[in-house]
């Protein structure tokens, strides 16, 4: 990892392309009553829990819930927990959200834990997309798409789990 670090995006521009997203969550299920937002701890839930703000302010008819997913990363097998019951989930739509999506590997576990359950239909959405998919999973919802090396890295920082004074996005 390089010493220096290039900011990708800055607290405006994180907030911005925060708002996009919802307004393209909206405009996707527009005509939905429930969605359940699952935020893959931590930085995945704390762009969740942002989201879930944004949604409210922009569709207060739609219900908007709120699902944390803990996923062990390091294990080659599915190994992971949710804060509620999943079957709140049944019958309805699911976007998954984390930071970053780099591999897939979080987010394709993050899949694995609805496998079993119906759902209406299911969604990812990430701050930032490294295009470096091992898995075949990708964003349907994304702030911004980047084609970095694999010897980089990408790091979002945000205030209320980070201790920084602004959010912001880093390749390193």
């Amino acid at each position: 990892m390089s010493a220096t670090k290039t900011l990708i995006l800055n607290k405006e521009q994180i907030h911005q392309k925060s708002k996009r997203i919802a307004y393209q969550i909206i405009e996707d299920n527009f005509d939905e009553t429930d969605i359940v937002l699952v935020g893959i701890a931590d930085r995945g839930y704390i762009f969740a829990q942002r989201l879930q703000k944004l949604l409210i302010e922009i569709a207060p008819q739609i219900n908007i819930q709120l699902m944390r997913v803990e996923i062990n990363k390091l294990k080659r097998q599915l190994d992971a927990s949710t804060d509620q019951d999943i079957t709140i989930a049944q019958d309805k739509v699911i976007i998954l959200v984390d930071d970053v999506l780099n591999s897939g590997r979080t987010l394709a576990y993050g899949l694995g834990l609805f496998l079993n359950i119906p759902l209406k239909k299911m969604r990812t959405a990430v701050l930032i997309d490294r295009s470096h998919h091992s898995f075949p999973i990708f964003s349907d919802y994304y702030g911004v798409k980047l084609s970095t090396i694999l010897k980089e890295h990408v790091e979002v920082k945000f205030e209320e789990h980070d201790g920084v004074t602004a959010d912001a996005a880093y390749l390193s």
